[in-house]
């Protein structure tokens, strides 16, 4: 074979290998959104042009997990010192909108200053990537991973454990995580007793365990509401989309919801809202 037909077999060769090769991921400003998702499968940060959120005024009966989560947001935003964050307890009460809903506050208050990263359970292995691509830049990033929990034979909780402590380097000064769960310790219960069964010290792989919770500075406790604050989420949500409806009406027909649903929350009075507004064709606009 001659040096040029082996010249010409190594170019078919490259352009072969770059044609499979992924294309690098397209470069992202991060000072153009107020919030990002993060993809560990490219590494990558997709800008999200509309956040999904509720407003602030209409998150009832959570008052002082608010005034706690605005606070520990507003520091950080201003460069103080601030606790990463874990907000746990029941279903629908406003764990993740109250993320978003903060976020939106302290970032409108501090104009480009503070951003929302969404990262999903799967990727957690890839959180000191994420770290990585942040770490530097001139911007503070609340790191949001929403329903965040581990079940047995997982153990990516290490990993999380390792970028919460902050490892060799430190926790970046510009990120805090912010995580919400059902679980107070985020481990299945099976899991810390399985954990307790097998294990030739049970008590330290307990410990172990338990004590990723205790990275987080803040735990804010979530639980069901009562009527009186289940019903003043309905009234809130009626009145800030102006659906028209006699009070004795919206009272019978959302504790009628609520029995079907056999539960009150936030996520029930919010259903019982596009219930109510779709039978009575009103469109529910985004505000």
């Amino acid at each position: 074979m001659t040096d040029q037909s082996t010249e010409a077999l190594l170019r078919r060769i490259a352009d072969a290998l770059e044609r499979l090769a992924p294309p690098p991921p397209p470069s992202v400003d991060l000072f153009a959104y107020d919030a990002y998702v993060w993809h560990a499968e490219g590494s990558r940060l997709e800008p999200v042009p509309r956040v999904n959120r509720v407003a602030m005024t209409l998150l009832r009966g959570i008052d002082r997990q608010t005034d706690i989560l605005t606070d520990n947001t507003r520091r950080f935003a201003t460069g103080l010192p601030a606790n990463n964050a874990l907000l746990w307890g029941a279903r629908g009460m406003g764990k993740s909108s109250l993320v978003k809903a903060v976020q939106a506050t302290v970032a409108a208050e501090h104009p480009g200053r503070l951003a929302l990263v969404e990262i999903h359970r799967e990727d957690i292995p890839s959180l000191p990537a994420l770290l990585a691509a942040l770490r530097g830049v001139d911007r503070r990033f609340i790191i949001f991973c929403d329903d965040l929990s581990f079940d047995a034979h997982d153990t990516s909780y290490k990993s999380l454990k390792a970028v919460l402590d902050g490892g060799v380097e430190g926790r970046p000064a510009n990120m805090v995580f912010y995580a919400t769960s059902n679980r107070r310790h985020i481990l299945a219960r099976d899991m810390i007793e399985n954990e307790r069964s097998t294990a030739i010290n049970p008590g330290e792989a307990v410990e172990e365990k338990v004590s990723l919770s205790d990275r987080f500075g803040l735990w804010l406790g979530f639980h069901h509401c009562d009527q009186d604050t289940y019903m003043a989420m309905v009234r809130g949500y009626a009145e800030h989309y102006g659906i028209e409806i006699a009070p004795d009406d919206l009272k019978r027909e959302a504790n009628e919801w609520s029995v079907t649903r056999g539960s009150r929350s936030g996520r029930v009075a919010w259903q019982f809202i596009q219930d109510l507004a779709g039978r009575r064709a009103k469109v529910l606009d985004a505000s």
